[in-house]
């Protein structure tokens, strides 16, 4: 039972779901902030990222710096949406141990689109140019890692389709 009420959201589904549209609709309830991966690696590693590898590397090292905060935040009691990719069974597992550090509530939002969805939106948003190019090759590589939640794993799931 968690000992306050502030609540991490957790998001998790591939490329151009609609993670980071469900972060900024989550995040206008009172009391929420929003932590946006992108935004930080962006910041913290301008032109670094270029392979799947690169992210892997800068990821863990902004994941490792920025946990105490989140738990810092969970605690005071504001509720935390984290634009992370909720993606793999490891990335979630650090996530949870945020929650239960803070001895906050969770939700983590699963947005199950097909992958020919997500590719048309990634079509749509790279013409744009809305966000950071990524190629079908990209999307291809990343999406091979991508692991669904299951009740197993013991989330608090909350399920969007299309």
């Amino acid at each position: 039972m968690p000992k306050n009420k502030a609540t991490l959201h957790l998001l998790c589904g591939k490329i151009a779901a609609g993670k980071s549209s469900l972060a900024a609709e989550l995040g206008r309830q009172p009391g929420t902030i929003v932590l946006s991966e992108d935004q930080w690696l962006t910041a913290l590693y301008p032109r670094e990222i270029q392979t799947v590898f690169d992210y892997a590397r800068c990821s863990a090292r902004l994941r490792e710096a920025i946990a105490p905060h989140i738990v810092a935040l969970l605690q005071s009691g504001l509720s935390v949406v984290l634009d992370f990719p909720a993606n793999t069974i490891a990335f979630r597992a650090w996530m949870r141990g945020l929650f239960e550090r803070a001895g906050s509530a969770h939700q983590l939002h699963y947005l199950d689109l097909p992958d020919d969805v997500c590719r048309a939106r990634l079509h749509g948003r790279n013409a744009a140019g809305q966000q950071s190019h990524v190629s079908d090759e990209m999307f291809d590589i990343v999406t091979s890692y991508f692991v669904a939640p299951t009740a197993e794993e013991g989330f608090d799931l909350i399920l969007h389709r299309a």
